[in-house]
């Protein structure tokens, strides 16, 4: 691959790296591309310089490790084809290691790129870690404020039912119905005529009276 070609941006990188055994590493197919050499090149210039990478820097994974990886990202360079070998992963200072061994110019200049990525993910898992410290007493507090109302909602629904003599048991009051006056009789012509009282019917003094005959 020639050396003039454009490096990978840091954040490509980023995501090729992965957590296996607790440590984040690269594969080495992911290291042959970025620096511009065939993984088979690549794990024969590891095999010579073996004393050079100890466990801390490089491992093999197993069957099972690989399976599980692919299975994760099955449309990555993981899809290995007909390669009969397991992979090798490298953490941050076996790429660098890897690197050096290497000794080409491209290598050099993608290891950086490498380690940058590696910083930039501590950092953001770091953030990520300060926002979950400050997230967990919000979450405590209000977990108990919900448990506490919840539990009186619940409690208010549980109460055994109140008596049926009780306005709560026998519902809502009724209204007592207001019938409306109903509108006076006409006078009826047949009705019997009230006598007067007796005072009514006294004649006046005598002295009004029409003067008497001779």
């Amino acid at each position: 691959m020639p050396p003039h070609r454009a490096l990978v941006p840091v954040d490509q990188i980023t995501a090729v790296i992965h957590v296996i055994r607790g440590h984040r590493v690269m594969l080495d197919m992911d290291l042959a591309v970025l620096y511009g050499v065939t993984t088979k090149r690549l794990n024969e210039q590891v095999k010579r310089n073996r004393s050079r990478f100890p466990i801390d820097f490089m491992f093999q994974l197993t069957r099972q490790e690989a399976t599980n990886l692919k299975s994760q990202f099955a449309t990555s360079s993981l899809a290995w084809g007909g390669r009969r070998k397991l992979p090798h992963a490298f953490t941050e200072h076996g790429a660098v290691m890897l690197a050096s061994v290497l000794n080409s110019p491209l290598a050099v200049k993608a290891s950086i790129q490498v380690v940058r990525a590696f910083v930039q993910l501590r950092g953001i898992l770091a953030a990520h870690a300060e926002l979950v410290r400050k997230l967990h007493p919000l979450e405590r507090k209000y977990d108990a404020r919900f448990r506490a109302v919840s539990t009186r909602y619940v409690n208010s629904w549980s109460r055994p039912p109140q008596k049926s003599g009780s306005a709560l048991a026998s519902g809502p009051a009724r209204r007592p119905r207001v019938r409306s006056a109903a509108p006076p009789a006409a006078a009826d012509a047949t009705a019997p005529v009230r006598a007067s009282p007796r005072w009514a019917s006294r004649r006046p003094p005598r002295s009004d009276r029409s003067p008497a005959r001779s």
